[in-house]
């Protein structure tokens, strides 16, 4: 594509509707299944995509393309990885197992297919782990994701934590410009032990014993620059070492770091060189500095908290796996899809995708 086409291109995108974006999206995640890759293939078959309702009358394909399968997915994801047992790009087809394309890796010589080294790996019934993901996408309880995927209420919660293992970790390795970062709080919650409880169990999603702040409430940090890039991490204790331990790296001295002057993220910033813009009223900007506010990310922790509601209590221990299923809905935003979770759920998450590596 020439640039004179390709700015035109460009210019269209701004009238699509939200089925034709989803249908774009899927279209350049499958082309690149194809693109800087030393996969061996055979002939190349037809482009598969799916077909959304809401496109112009009268402009259908001559035949509905067919949704991206796993397959796909796979060649995509090992096209950006290589070989999992040694990272070297020179694969090729080695047959077929268990309905999945097996690859062998040319430098170690090992056999593979494109779960392999992944939390989904020897995860049964792959065809129902489309509808797995739409309920995840969906945010349902495991009673209605069992009940759309036909399995029992366990395995959907298996499923859930196995889908969420490598969404947990999919964050972005810097933010840009301008970021916003304060801690919120979640009710710690034992959900699901049995025994052992340090405390008088509650009925779940219920109140702390205490108002305000106090040991039952668990810190979560967050930090959000204007592109709306997150990350996220659940403390252990709010102090300047867990806070370094989750924002070291990610904010640096080159961004315009604006924080609420909490003793605990003014000391990271003080020990990391980091500019601060303490913003003791979020929400009312100084008239001097429009531009240096907590809007983002105190928006941020409101949607956080009401789409939590929903699960009446997470388990702390799950905590991680919980702010990375909310972390990747945001970074996909509404066009999200299923090949979308299930290729993030194979270690290809949507940061992972971007450029911010």
């Amino acid at each position: 594509m020439d640039a004179a086409t390709f700015e035109t291109w460009l210019g269209g995108i701004a009238g699509l509707n939200e089925a034709q974006r989803r249908r774009a999206f899927e279209a350049l995640a499958l082309s690149e299944a194809g693109i800087g890759t030393g996969i061996e293939r055979g002939a190349p078959g037809p482009v598969e995509r799916s077909w959304h309702d809401g496109d112009a009358v009268g402009s259908p394909p001559a035949t509905p393309p067919k949704p991206a399968t796993l397959a796909d997915l796979g060649r995509q994801r090992l096209a950006a990885t290589g070989c999992p047992h040694c990272g070297q790009a020179d694969i090729a087809r080695w047959g077929t197992s268990s309905g999945l394309p097996r690859y062998r890796c040319k430098a170690c010589t090992r056999t593979f297919n494109a779960l392999t080294k992944t939390p989904l790996a020897r995860l049964r019934m792959r065809g129902k782990w489309d509808q797995q993901a739409k309920a995840m996408i969906d945010g349902v309880s495991l009673t209605k994701a069992a009940d759309r995927c036909g399995v029992h209420r366990t395995t959907a919660f298996r499923w859930r934590h196995r889908f969420l293992a490598a969404l947990s970790d999919d964050k972005p390795k810097t933010l840009n410009g301008i970021v916003e970062s304060d801690e919120t709080f979640v009710l710690g919650s034992f959900k699901g032990k049995r025994s052992g409880l340090p405390r008088k169990s509650r009925k779940r999603g219920g109140s702390a014993a205490k108002r305000g702040l106090s040991v039952e409430q668990i810190p979560v940090i967050v930090a959000r620059d204007r592109d709306g890039a997150t990350t996220d991490a659940v403390l252990p204790r709010l102090n300047r070492a867990s806070i370094a331990d989750a924002l070291e790296g990610v904010v640096t001295r080159t961004n315009a770091f604006c924080c609420d002057g909490g003793t605990a993220i003014v000391a990271f910033a003080r020990h990391a060189g980091i500019t601060a813009h303490v913003l003791p009223r979020p929400g009312k900007p100084d008239p001097n500095a429009p531009d240096f506010h907590l809007n983002n990310v105190n928006a941020y922790h409101g949607r956080l908290k009401e789409w939590l509601r929903r699960f009446h209590g997470v388990a702390t221990k799950n905590l991680p796996n919980y702010l990375g299923w909310r972390r990747t809905l945001e970074a996909a935003g509404p066009g999200i899809t299923a090949p979308v979770i299930i290729l993030g759920a194979m270690g290809r998450g949507p940061y992972q995708q971007s450029m911010r590596l």
